[in-house]
Order: structure tokens, then C-alpha cells, then sequence
């Protein structure tokens, strides 16, 4: 009888620590977890129903029960969600408008709208554009003509005139001297038209060429 009795009151003090330890357990995991949101308002019952409720201890322990729901709210629990987007609200409502209106871009001429004046504004500055090649002016060849001729080879560097005689001409080329009039041929080539006191007229009978050479003190 004794062995029982005392098996007995073993099994009782051990649900009552496991009942208390249940207690501590939830109160820890309310304040741990439940978060400091202020408890729910209640909620209106129907007059036909008996509807108590707990006075709020602590924000981790608010608790409202009503009786005629069946509902009970506690601090830290999510709340109800009742839609996705605002069409799910109100079926009539149509966001495509709305949304084409948040896509639109300005895009204007920076045009002051409070003017009636506009003044365009100027264009842009092209970037990294290469300056302009200079243009090669091509002028026309030059008429080729045959060279002029070669000047005559001689030195004119005096006259003598014999009593009652023309006028000579005294010419060097190179060790060469020659005293020839009016009308005579030098080396075979140059034939003199005239002789002046300070010039002479020379043909170049090889190149059709008159010159005239002028008198040269040596």
C-alpha cells in the first residue's frame, strides 16, 4: 500500500513539473518571438452572442478570444492577406493606362513653354569629326616650247676704222681674235649686221637668232 501511494505521488509531481515547464516554455518562446506589436482591437460580436475578453497583460501576451467567431488573435502573428494587387481590390480598375503613362519618356526641344518667343537652339557639336582635306588646286602643264637659243660666243672689245674704210669690229672667242666689218661671217657661223662705237648686231646663223652685244673694256 505504501510502495503505491508513494509511486503515486511520483507521478503527480512529475506532470506538475512538466505542466510548469510547458508554462515557462511558451512564455519564452511569446517574448522571444512574438515581437512588440500592440494587440488587435476587438472585434465586434453579434448582440445574440456572450463575447469575454482578458484584460491585456503584456505585449508579448495580448490575447483576445471571442466566442461567437471562434477567433483568437495574438501578438506577432501575421496578418490576413487579402490580395496581390489593386485590380484584385477593385475589378474595375484597368493599370494599363497607368502603366503606359509611368513609361512615358520627355522628350522635348528645350523649348520654354512660358515664352512666346522660341528661339531654336543651337545644333550640336559634332564629336571626333576629322578635319577637312585641303583641296589640291591641279594646274594646266605649261606650253612646252623649244628652248631658247644658246648665246652667241663672243666678246666685243673695240673698233678701228682705216682712212677712207667701214667700220671694224674687233672679236675675241676664246684665244681667238677677229676684226671683221658689217656684212662678214665669224667662225663660220655668226654674221655681223652692224657695228656701233658700244654695240654690234650678231646673227647666229645655226639658230636664226639675232642679239646684240654690247662693247666690254677688258
Amino acid at each position: 500500500m505504501r510502495a503505491g501511494a508513494e509511486n503515486r505521488k511520483k507521478t503527480i509531481a512529475a506532470g506538475a513539473l512538466g505542466a510548469v515547464a510547458l508554462v515557462c516554455i511558451f512564455i519564452m518562446y511569446n517574448s522571444l518571438f512574438g515581437g512588440t506589436s500592440a494587440a488587435p482591437p476587438p472585434t465586434a460580436t453579434p448582440a445574440n452572442s456572450t463575447a469575454r475578453t482578458t484584460p491585456a497583460t503584456t505585449p508579448g501576451q495580448a490575447r483576445t478570444q471571442v466566442s461567437g467567431n471562434a477567433r483568437t488573435s495574438m501578438a506577432g502573428v501575421d496578418a490576413a492577406k487579402l490580395a496581390t494587387t489593386s485590380a484584385s481590390l477593385d475589378p474595375t480598375l484597368d493599370e494599363t493606362a497607368m502603366h503606359r503613362t509611368e513609361s512615358l519618356v520627355y522628350s522635348g526641344t528645350g523649348r520654354n513653354i512660358f515664352s512666346l518667343i522660341y528661339t531654336p537652339p543651337p545644333p550640336p557639336m559634332p564629336k571626333n569629326v576629322p578635319p577637312p582635306r585641303p583641296k589640291t588646286i591641279t594646274l594646266p602643264p605649261a606650253p612646252v616650247g623649244p628652248p631658247p637659243p644658246p648665246p652667241i660666243n663672243l666678246k666685243f672689245f673695240g673698233t678701228a676704222k682705216r682712212q677712207n674704210g667701214p667700220l671694224q669690229a674687233f672679236l675675241l672667242q676664246g684665244d681667238n681674235v677677229y676684226l671683221a666689218s658689217a656684212g662678214e661671217i665669224v667662225a663660220h657661223k655668226y654674221k655681223i649686221v652692224s657695228i656701233n662705237p658700244n654695240s654690234i648686231q650678231v646673227e647666229d646663223l645655226q639658230y636664226n637668232n639675232t642679239q646684240t652685244l654690247q662693247l666690254q673694256m677688258q
